[in-house]
């Protein structure tokens, strides 16, 4: 049959048209991304500039909250005589290692309590009671048990950040279709098999999100057991700024938290959108 006038025009120009389509979405969003940054970089450099000229002319109290150029001098100067790497150096491992180390330990407990329905229900009021309790509390006991260490700071760390995974991916397991479990075990599949092909797998988006939620706990963990205890640390530069009224050390000390934990958790932001594209 002979295709009408016109015909294979139309259909040619159907073809292409969720390619086209499609470009449209991407340079829309290109287009929001880049207004979305050109604003977030605007709002820091008018706040900053603000904040230079408030020091500048005296609007506020140049001793409590000093000013960009001022805590910028202060932090160049430390790290041209090398006192300031080390306790950024110290604070950043620590903050690794109880950022990793409560992600893992509490992905396992939710393994744990997971696989054992009967130790879900046994431990489920100990959990509860655990969530509730300020956990940075427990920093004189850990560092009366531990010692004055970094053993103890890390101990902190991790009671902040293990109860909040454990809660957050065992629910995560919960809400798996069951149905998808159900045809594993059909199938001859254990319970391990289940867990590692299904449960696990989809479970990933969920514990990537809590990486986010953990780089904050993981920074508040430490930060306090170096109140407490560190003799080096951004947190201790914090106790020793306050200690010798030197507000410039303390907002110095703030910026670089700031920084570093921008970083982090921008990289897991990062995994998490290369996750979600898959």
């Amino acid at each position: 049959m002979t295709p009408r006038h016109g015909q294979t025009a139309d259909t040619g120009e159907t073809s292409g048209l969720p390619e086209i389509i499609y470009k449209q979405h991407r340079s829309r969003n290109r287009r929001r991304s880049v207004a979305v940054i050109t604003t977030q970089i605007a709002i820091l450099v008018i706040f900053i500039g603000l904040w230079e000229l408030a020091g500048r002319f005296k609007w506020i109290d140049v001793l409590l909250f000093s000013y960009p150029s001022k805590i910028a001098t202060l932090l160049a100067d430390k790290i041209a005589d090398g006192t300031l790497l080390p306790h950024v150096w110290t604070t950043v491992l620590e903050t690794g290692i109880g950022f990793v180390l409560g992600t893992l330990i509490g992905t396992g407990v939710a393994t744990l309590i997971w696989w054992s329905p009967f130790l879900a229900r046994v431990l489920d009021p100990y959990i509860v009671v655990a969530n509730s309790m300020p956990k940075v509390a427990l920093g004189p006991l850990f560092i009366v048990g531990l010692g004055p260490n970094m053993m103890s700071i890390i101990a902190i760390t991790l009671a902040v950040t293990v109860i909040i995974t454990t809660l957050v991916v065992y629910s995560s397991f919960k809400e798996v279709d069951a149905n998808y479990v159900k045809v594993v075990r059909m199938f001859g599949g254990s319970r391990a098999a289940s867990y590692r092909k299904v449960i696990l797998p989809a479970s990933f988006p969920t514990i990537v999100s809590t990486l986010k939620v953990n780089v904050g706990l993981a920074w508040i963990g430490v930060i306090v057991g170096e109140f407490l205890v560190s003799k080096e640390g951004l947190g201790y530069l914090i106790i020793y700024g306050f200690q010798v009224f030197n507000f410039t050390l303390v907002l110095g000390s703030l910026v670089i938290i700031a920084i570093v934990a921008t970083v982090m958790y921008q990289i897991v932001a990062y995994f998490e959108a290369r996750m979600n594209r898959k």
